[in-house]
């Protein structure tokens, strides 16, 4: 250990000299990306770093990066554990400190200075990914290693060793010098491609935005509603007094209230056709393209498709298994969603007249309907119960505290990268520090849609970090002066992104690579998963639901009914996320010579919906292909499968804590103990059956805990 530490010093003494001269040589005479943090657990200082500091303090960390791997490939000494593994997981730190804090903003702030930083700096990073991977000495190095001492290493360490190694296998370095420096072409193109994506991407979605002249079109809508669309009209340019904003996924949330039938079905076009071509912006040439260098990249490696080069590294590992498991569902939601649709169709004729066909547009509209007349409740008459602030600190903290014994304190010390984020200190049941959490809400042209969770920094007990974490939502805010208040889908969504959050804060691992959320996709979404549960528990609900104005819980009339209507016609929500699996798998199954051209992208996906029985025009796929950032964007490519099968995950898990107490501290702390604080460092269905005392996932319980 004391050559792992003279390593590390070595290291930290080459990144503060290279951090000395690029300070020395900055314009502005300091670069504060480059400088250690003096903010409490080494939190990013947003109020030094100005824009034009991320394209040199990026470069200046590459060249620290390329220093670190060069003292490793010229150590004269045989390779080793401690001067080879642990010197490259050490390496790069500085520039892992730097992008994390640039692609933090690239997807929550992303304005047009940080869209130039970001196309200036993914070339260079994909340039030293290349020749980091491609590094024939380090490899062998490695290679020496794993091949001489593997067997002498156990626990975090040799699950290090077999990840290092397995990410150099599997990014080429066992290919020819031709078939490598193919890969490396190929890699530059996919990183210029997704960065365009997610340029074509938010101006598509920002320019969907359906413009409205008069308040009586909103008919329907709540108060608060019009208000969001009047200040979402002010703050896009005021083409006209309303605007409705298209989020990230195919149906929008507004259409189960709006009356004027013309203005949902502008606002259900407006969002399937964001990105295909039938307005101003076509990102198929994107996804078309990206599909054709995938399929290429799994040539290379030996694999006849992408999935199959994807899939071998995560708990499903084989497309076989995931089709298995999709075959399973489709065979009981389809029976389940027909008789849905017949019904809501059957209402909406009774209202309509016998002559009314419904559209997609109209699903969300006689749905809610139905739900009110059935179950005599509706969104409007829940959501002033559903306070954002509340649902946060009342709901996801206390939760939190709860089963884990958490407690947060808010910093206002602490800089934020917008006004709108809120910074918290998380302390230990013990009382102790243990990491920062910022929370940031509310959506705004520069952030793109959807909702995640990252770090500024990753816990490791290595480099004696404590985790900072942030979760991202895009939730209406309410103007100036009122409650913002959520849907029951977005409470659901800030505990979802907190059980991601929770994955890392409690993370207990040696290693950064192997700490918190570094699992495999079918795992990561489980923790999250599993935290949604904790909505709707009676405790935490009755704490969080409280009205907005003024302070009372929510009627216990209101509750049941509320909960008794959360199953309400659900094979839809099923449906649009089994239809985007299928999507995904599609366009990741084919062979190179089979990716379809621009034309023939949307027929595509037309065939391979009606190829596993899902084509439904009643039930469209949560995110079509043309803005499926999932699979285009981010790294669920051949992995959003992942989502279902992770809700197996994450019944199961659920399940034994009904059994044993849903908010027994001793559960949490059993929890924690095998799950939560285990990273990535032992093999992952072991660490479902060291908590559930189960074999196999059990997905038998999935149907009955979505209510079908």
């Amino acid at each position: 250990m004391k050559l792992t530490k003279t390593l590390i010093t070595l290291g930290m003494a080459s990144a503060l000299m290279l951090q000395m001269t690029a300070c020395k040589n900055s314009e502005t005479g300091g670069n504060p990306l480059l400088e250690e943090s003096t903010l409490p657990y080494g939190a990013p200082d947003f109020s030094r770093i100005k824009t034009s500091d991320y394209v040199p303090a990026v470069k200046a960390a590459i060249e620290e990066k390329r220093a670190n791997i060069k003292t490793i490939t010229d150590n004269e000494e045989a390779p080793t554990f401690e001067n080879t593994i642990v010197a490259y997981e050490e390496s790069g730190r500085l520039l892992e400190r730097v992008t994390n804090v640039l692609y933090a903003l690239v997807s929550a702030d992303k304005t047009p200075e940080i869209a130039e930083a970001e196309k200036e700096v993914t070339p260079l990073l994909t340039d030293l990914d290349n020749e980091v991977m491609f590094n024939k000495a380090l490899f062998e190095r490695i290679k020496t290693v794993y091949d001489n001492q593997r067997d002498q290493l156990e626990g975090e360490d040799q699950r290090l060793l077999d990840e290092t190694y397995k990410q150099f296998v599997r990014s080429g370095a066992l290919l020819s010098d031709e078939d490598a420096a193919e890969m490396k072409k190929i890699n530059l193109r996919i990183a210029d491609l997704q960065q365009q994506w997610g340029d074509a991407l938010q101006a598509a979605t920002n320019d969907a935005a359906v413009w409205v002249e008069t308040k009586e079109e909103l008919a329907g809508l709540s108060e608060a509603d019009i208000a969001q669309c009047k200040e979402d009209a002010a703050s896009r340019g005021g083409k006209a007094p309303y605007c409705i904003v298209i989020v990230n996924t195919t149906q929008q949330a507004l259409l189960a209230s709006l009356d004027n039938r013309d203005l949902r079905r502008r606002v259900f076009e407006a969002s399937i056709h964001r990105a295909d071509g039938n307005g101003k912006h076509n990102t198929f040439a994107i996804c078309t393209e990206i599909a054709q260098l995938r399929a290429r990249q799994a040539q290379l490696m030996g694999y006849d498709t992408y999935a199959a080069y994807s899939l071998e590294k995560t708990m499903a590992k084989t497309p076989d298994n995931v089709y298995a498991f999709l075959r399973q569902l489709i065979a009981a939601y389809t029976p389940k969603a027909d008789a849905e649709t017949k019904a809501i169709e059957a209402y909406a004729k009774l209202k309509e007249g016998s002559d009314f066909t419904l559209e997609p547009y109209d699903r969300f509209y006689y749905s809610a309907k139905m739900k009110k007349e059935m179950l005599n409740i509706s969104d409007e008459e829940v959501k002033p119960y559903f306070n954002a602030d509340s649902v946060r600190q009342n709901g996801v903290f206390y939760a939190a505290n709860r089963v884990y014994g958490l407690t947060f304190k808010e910093r206002t010390d602490i800089p934020v990268y917008h006004p709108d984020v809120k910074v918290y200190e998380v302390f230990d049941k013990d009382g102790q520090p243990m990491a920062l959490f910022y929370s940031d809400l509310y959506r705004r042209p520069t952030k793109r849609g959807g909702a995640w969770m990252s770090e500024f920094l990753n816990q490791s007990r290595q480099r004696q970090q404590k985790p900072v974490i942030y979760n991202v939502c895009n939730s209406a805010k309410a103007p100036e002066g009122q409650p913002s208040l959520l849907t029951w889908d977005e409470v659901t969504t800030m505990f979802h992104e907190f059980g991601h959050a929770l994955h890392a804060l409690l993370s207990d691992c040696q290693y950064n690579s192997l700490a918190g959320t570094s699992v495999a996709r079918d795992f990561v979404e489980m923790p999250s998963q599993f935290n949604e549960s904790f909505a709707s528990i009676p405790e935490i609900f009755d704490h969080y639901a409280k009205h907005a104005v003024t302070g009372e819980p929510m009627p216990a009339e209101l509750k049941e009914r509320m909960l008794k209507s959360i199953n309400f016609q659900t094979a839809y929500a099923l449906g649009e996320n089994l239809g985007a699996t299928c999507v995904d798998m599609a366009w990741h199954m084919l062979p190179a010579d089979q990716i379809p051209s621009v034309e023939e992208a949307q027929q595509f996906e037309i065939n391979a919906l009606e190829h596993v029985g899902l084509l439904n025009r009643q039930v469209p796929p949560r995110y079509m292909t043309s803005y499926f950032n999932h699979i285009w964007g981010s790294g669920y490519a051949a992995g959003y499968y992942s989502y279902l099968w992770t809700e197996v995950l994450a019944v199961n898990i659920a399940d034994c804590f009904a059994q044993r107490g849903a908010l027994n501290p001793e559960v949490g702390q059993d929890m924690r103990d095998k799950i939560l604080s285990r990273g990535n460092t032992r093999d992952l269905m072991q660490i479902f059956t060291d908590f559930t005392g189960m074999e196999h996932p059990d997905a038998s319980g999935l149907l009955k805990a979505r209510g079908l």
